[in-house]
């Protein structure tokens, strides 16, 4: 998802804490909530896939200009991975290969870098693994991630809709690796204004709680988006939309309704 600068919600701050201990501890761990809530961006920023992703996509531009990239892979020891819809067995175990060994690669050439790796010898190895939409794969998909955090005793994190723990609890060996659940929660309370007052202020507004109007739409807001993430964006879109063609410079409820109204929006 894409939007405006990143904002730091504890939701993200508890995702941080709860990777931190699967890496640690070298477990498996299970990260679910509903659509849209932030799973997929705090698992990419805390990979820092924003810097990583383009190199090790686009392998045949490596070289001495992607220090801050070789840094950044070598900070987190961390990959992202998202399999294609219908990802078969094949698909997976040669695109998390092909990964590990870009990543482990990134990871030598920084620390040959600092002198502390030599090239030429065995490739360091990423921590963790962070799986995306784990619903994509099948039993033989799910066995060999597993297998692979047997054999090497890389942390994993599994993240999916909610009733993915119901699913993989179906596998007992699996399942009993589980070290560590996280459930992703949408925006609420204190958390969702502060977000709301980030949005107001990307639009060149302030928000004011002591001002009837502004309460008025943090309610409509509140009630139309539940506190989901991606739909706040969505929705501010299109609140920016309708400022700009009518020339308002207030967010009211009549507004945040005009630009719901714009919107399809799902069960979230």
């Amino acid at each position: 998802m894409k939007g405006g600068p990143f904002i730091v919600t504890k939701e993200h701050r508890r995702f941080a804490e709860f990777a931190d201990a699967v890496k640690r501890d070298r477990y498996i761990g299970l990260c679910f909530g509903p659509a849209g809530v932030g799973k997929t961006v705090s698992g990419r920023r805390y990979a820092k896939w924003e810097m990583a992703e383009p190199l090790l996509s686009g392998w045949d531009k490596r070289g001495p200009a992607n220090a801050k990239a070789y840094a950044a892979i070598a900070a987190q020891r961390t990959m992202f991975y998202t399999p294609a819809v219908c990802c078969s067995f094949r698909e997976l175990r040669d695109d998390v290969s092909v990964l590990l060994a870009r990543t482990g690669f990134c990871i030598g050439e920084h620390e040959n870098a600092n002198a502390n790796w030599q090239a030429g010898g065995a490739l360091p190895q990423p921590d963790l693994l962070i799986v995306d939409e784990v619903e994509r794969l099948a039993t033989p998909g799910l066995e060999q991630l597993r297998d692979l955090h047997d054999r090497t005793g890389i942390g994993l994190v599994l993240i999916g809709m909610p009733g993915i723990e119901r699913r993989l609890s179906r596998y007992p060996q699996l399942y009993s690796r589980i070290g560590f659940a996280h459930h992703y929660r949408a925006l609420q309370g204190d958390e969702l204004t502060f977000v709301l007052t980030r949005h107001w202020r990307q639009l060149g507004l302030a928000l004011d709680d002591a001002d009837f109007t502004d309460v008025q739409a943090i309610a409509a807001i509140a009630r139309i988006t539940s506190g989901n993430f991606r739909l706040l964006h969505r929705l501010f879109v299109q609140i920016g939309r309708i400022l700009k063609i009518n020339g308002l410079s207030v967010i009211t409820d009549d507004v945040v309704e005009a630009a719901r109204s714009t919107l399809v929006i799902g069960v979230t």
